[in-house]
């Protein structure tokens, strides 16, 4: 049997109805079909992919890769949702503050295919819990990075790519407000993003990625500048205040960040998305046609 962390559950999925045990029996992810094919739709039943983070990023790509046929997920946040999450991530709606991230997302994902299996893993990744968290059963076909940790998020990518796990990695979502500007490209060859930059400079220093060259990490990152963000005055002129749940932690603390920048959306949703397109179109080598 699989040692689990404490906070790990593992929810196999509800029976499903008799006679949807496979694709071609359903009409499910019909329109997905249409666009693969029959082989590549079985090959995404039968993968399994990690995704660690579920803000404004990770939710959407959650989501995104169900949607795509994925059969297996495991989700992987420590954190429970903040009535400030509402603008942004999947899980933040009415009667959701202050509950797992990931439990109220599996449960959502449920819905909409009661066949996936689904691994809730509600605990903060770091070196510690790295090993448990990527050694699972079956292995992890891709890893999806949307971490706002930079300690966290470096090791996570070199840890992926010491077990030749694939893995992309989305870079700064916030503080910008224009979709169209993210990219994809190779870790290394990454522009314009702070926190790409702050990255690829402590993968080089105390990973050992080479200076030259590609990481060989696919990346999502945008290529407006962020925004500085704009103070707020509300609740009476009281000014900001930390709401999350259970206040301050040992990841976290909203009271101690220099900068809190805003948010849209329809960007962090779009890095999620892109981050979902990189696995899918690998997964089934699907190709644009230009």
């Amino acid at each position: 049997m699989e040692p689990q962390l404490p906070g790990t559950l593992s929810t196999p999925s509800p029976d499903a109805e008799d006679g949807e045990t496979r694709y071609r029996l359903h009409r499910r992810f019909d329109r997905m079909g249409r666009l693969v094919g029959d082989h590549q739709m079985e090959r995404l039943f039968a993968s399994h992919v990690v995704v660690i983070g579920l803000g404004g990023v990770g939710s959407f790509a959650a989501e995104s890769l169900l949607r795509s046929g994925i059969g297996r997920l495991t989700l992987v946040d420590f954190d429970r949702v903040c009535v400030t999450n509402t603008n942004r991530q999947l899980q933040a709606m009415r009667g959701t503050v202050g509950k797992l991230k990931a439990q109220v997302l599996a449960e959502r994902l449920r819905l909409v295919n009661p066949q996936a299996e689904i691994e809730v893993v509600s605990r903060f990744y770091d070196a510690a819990t790295s090993a448990l968290i990527l050694t699972q059963t079956p292995t992890p076909d891709f890893v999806i990075d949307a971490i706002d940790n930079i300690t966290a998020k470096c090791h996570l990518i070199a840890t992926c790519k010491q077990k030749r796990l694939p893995l992309v990695s989305s870079m700064g979502a916030a503080g910008r407000c224009d979709p169209t500007a993210l990219r994809i490209d190779d870790l290394s060859e990454t522009r314009i993003d702070p926190l790409a930059q702050e990255v690829r400079k402590i993968l080089r220093t105390k990973y050992g990625f080479p200076a030259e060259g590609a990481f060989g990490v696919s990346a999502v990152y945008s290529v407006e500048r962020p925004r500085e963000p704009v103070e707020l005055h509300y609740d009476d002129g009281l000014g900001f205040s930390c709401v999350c749940p259970g206040g301050k932690n040992e990841h976290h603390s909203c009271e101690e960040r220099r900068l809190i920048y805003g948010t849209a959306s329809y960007v962090t949703g779009s890095f999620g998305l892109f981050c979902a397109s990189v696995v899918v179109n690998a997964l089934t080598e699907l190709r644009p046609e230009r």
